[in-house]
């Protein structure tokens, strides 16, 4: 028993450095990329510099900074919630919870590795959504900067995106995601404690949470990467939909008020505010 509380307790506090680290590190990089300021566009906005490469840069250079700035946010927005989840997985592969995964109990050393291995595979699909991401945001500011016209109606393209990732808080899509997310790790299973199941393990929860918080991720894209209040409150979203024992409720709480936002933003580029 102290054993395992101990391990715990070690778990816990690498949690809690790794979170404080990637938090570190992300406002930093927030603050450093603001005092360069953006390109100012027709319509009255600005362009993020998350999506224009610094002088002298490549565009590979610019797509593996922007990569390695995506990991970094990554874990500090998703940590918070993860790590319930992880809880659980190390409760199953050391065969002390509810569920017990493989024939006995798993040691110390080889439960913090496959711990390690399902965050790693979670944050892998995160690292591919950012990738996917970034070529489409450089092609989006391009033609941005190309046509005047469309720059002027991205202000209230903006506001609509807000609103539709608001109204898919309500839907049960999202309720069913988010269900599935907060599941127990292999509930009705029994998997053999080593690397490959982890690994799965870890893709397969990377890919349910992408999915449960698609609409939210949208906001942050859309308002800015590197927009410390937009990821403020889409990583307390994020967390709090998640492990709120009122889940559903608190998920459409946050609907309302994202759909709020999102008809300001549209009346405030429509000239209305």
């Amino acid at each position: 028993m102290t054993s395992e509380r101990a391990s715990q307790y070690a778990f816990l506090g690498v949690s809690a450095l790794l979170f404080a680290a990637s938090a570190a590190v992300t406002i930093v990089w927030c603050a450093s990329m603001s005092t360069m300021g953006g390109m100012p566009m027709p319509g009255g906005w600005t362009m993020p510099m998350a999506w224009m490469r610094m002088p002298g840069q490549t565009w590979p250079g610019a797509a593996a900074s922007f990569l390695g700035m995506w990991v970094v946010m990554m874990v500090a927005m998703m940590l918070p919630s993860l790590v319930p989840m992880l809880r659980r997985y190390r409760q199953a592969f050391a065969g002390t919870g509810e569920i017990r995964l493989g024939p006995r109990p798993v040691g110390e050393r080889r439960l913090g590795w496959l711990t390690a291995i399902v965050g790693v595979g979670y944050f892998l699909v995160w690292a591919a959504f950012g990738m996917a991401a970034f070529p489409l945001g450089i092609a989006l500011a391009a033609i941005e900067m190309r046509q005047p016209a469309l720059a002027r109606a991205v202000p209230i393209a903006v506001g609509v995106v807000v609103l539709l990732a608001g109204a898919l808080q309500f839907t049960a899509w999202k309720a069913r995601h988010l269900a599935c997310y907060r599941e127990a790790p292999g509930h009705g299973l029994t998997l053999p404690a080593d690397v490959g199941t982890a690994w799965r393990q870890g893709v397969r929860l990377g890919l349910q949470c992408v999915r449960c918080c698609f609409g939210l991720m949208a906001i942050l894209l859309v308002i800015g990467v590197m927009d410390m209040r937009a990821m403020a409150f889409v990583a307390a979203a994020i967390t709090v939909e998640r492990i709120a024992p009122a889940g559903d409720g608190v998920a459409r709480a946050i609907g309302a008020l994202v759909v709020g936002a999102g008809l300001f933003l549209i009346g405030r580029a429509a000239g209305l505010g």
